[in-house]
């Protein structure tokens, strides 16, 4: 059993990043991220803090907005229209969840699709979908960079996904897809689940619920990624593979923490890089 080392392979894109930012600037191109955080959600305050401090880090200026809870869904479009317009903001990103009287959907549609960085503009889903270049949500993306980094190659592996929500289990089922596994998207409704996960050279677990996944549902061999991360009562942070119980039966498998995680800040980096080198193509 290896381990799938998340951590490593995010420090390994972030330099990266870093080399690419400073060429940028060489050309008169700072790359730049604005970050949008309506509300007090404390969670998301965190996720913040977390990206302006690998930004901050990796060469990337990031442009931070923060709203009071009560912003109306107009004012944050009109924030996002100035953002669209400015030519100095490569990356727009709108941290999720927003308050309940704005309707995500309308909000994630107004972001320029060239400027979404996390993916979620039904333009680059519809681009993912289709096979074709687009911006790629990032910890699915970053799942895919961990597999490529370790050599595993899933082209003909069963794999299985469990989850279907639109910022994990989709866009994680359509990277296989394209990278021409044979996918299986399960969900709360999904019949005889452990058989399924049975047969599978590859799970994808993302689903939030802690130990979810168990050595029974696991053929040995297998490839298991754990997108969940959950904290116990007792603070303990788990995702949703019970790790001891799943591991001895893996060929690999990413821990948490240190497994995707570190992964979905580094894609994000990757993905502002990636805007403001189209940018600076188009110029």
């Amino acid at each position: 059993m290896k381990i799938l080392d998340g951590k490593a392979v995010s420090l390994k894109v972030k330099e990266s990043v870093k080399i690419r930012a400073d060429e940028l600037k060489k050309f008169g191109v700072e790359p730049t991220l604005a970050v949008v955080l309506v509300g007090e959600d404390k969670a998301s305050q965190t996720y913040v803090r977390a990206k302006e401090k690998a930004c901050n880090e990796y060469g990337i200026k990031s442009v931070a907005h923060r709203l009071s809870e009560n912003t109306t869904q107009n004012e944050l479009l009109a924030l996002i229209n100035v953002l669209n317009l400015d030519d100095s903001i490569h990356g727009i990103l709108v941290q999720l969840p927003l308050p309940k009287h704005i309707d995500t959907n309308v909000v994630l549609a107004a972001i320029d699709p060239r400027k979404d960085v996390d993916g979620f503009h039904a333009v680059n889903v519809g681009k993912l979908v289709s096979g074709l270049e687009g911006f790629v949500p990032c910890t699915p993306l970053g799942v895919m960079e961990i597999l490529k980094e370790y050599g595993i190659d899933v082209a003909g592996l069963n794999a299985v996904v469990i989850g279907r929500s639109n910022i994990v289990g989709k866009p994680m089922a359509n990277l296989l897809l394209n990278a021409s596994a044979t996918v299986t998207v399960t969900h709360s409704k999904t019949k005889n689940l452990k058989e399924i996960c049975k047969n599978a050279d590859l799970i994808v677990a993302a689903i939030g619920k802690p130990f979810f996944l168990k050595a029974d549902m696991v053929k040995d061999g297998a490839v298991v990624v754990d997108v969940g991360i959950n904290r116990l009562d007792d603070g303990r942070l788990v995702g949703d593979v019970d790790f001891e119980e799943v591991a001895p039966k893996c060929s690999y498998i990413t821990p948490v923490p240190g497994g995707v995680g570190p992964m979905t800040i580094a894609m994000l980096l990757n993905n502002t890089i990636l805007a403001a080198q189209a940018k600076k193509i188009k110029e």
